[in-house]
């Protein structure tokens, strides 16, 4: 999984809440030069005062500072499902060669197992993010 900076969990985190930076910053108490600082990574909140920041966004602080991965269970559902899928398809496509060479598998079971396999690619395909 790929892990967020702490200003993209930031930035991701309030654009999800509707919020513009000048509206968290706030609630925070600071302006919103040094929200767009954090979300930028040139500058990190206060120590103090990432409790309130995370409290405004929705979230803990340990999933703040651990970034976006933890921060959104379903981003990391997410990844988990698509891995998961690919396995699938892999998984697919090697008991059909194996069988195939084994001689243990009809062609229409055969084309079942590799049409699982492509609906789990293309299901893959559907949220990518770029």
């Amino acid at each position: 999984m790929k892990k967020q900076s702490l200003g993209a969990t930031v930035a991701d985190l309030r654009k999800e809440k509707g919020m513009t930076q000048l509206e968290l910053a706030e609630q925070m108490g600071v302006t919103d030069k040094a929200v767009s600082k954090w979300e930028r990574d040139l500058s990190l909140p206060d120590a103090a005062s990432l409790p309130r920041l995370a409290e405004v966004l929705g979230i803990s602080v340990d999933e703040l500072m651990q970034g976006r991965a933890a921060a959104c269970g379903k981003g990391g559902t997410r990844e988990l499902v698509v891995l998961i899928l690919r396995g699938v398809a892999m998984a697919m496509g090697i008991a059909v060669a194996v069988l195939s060479a084994l001689d243990r598998i009809a062609v229409s079971s055969a084309l079942l197992l590799l049409g699982i396999g492509l609906a789990c690619l293309a299901i893959t395909q559907f949220d990518r993010e770029e």
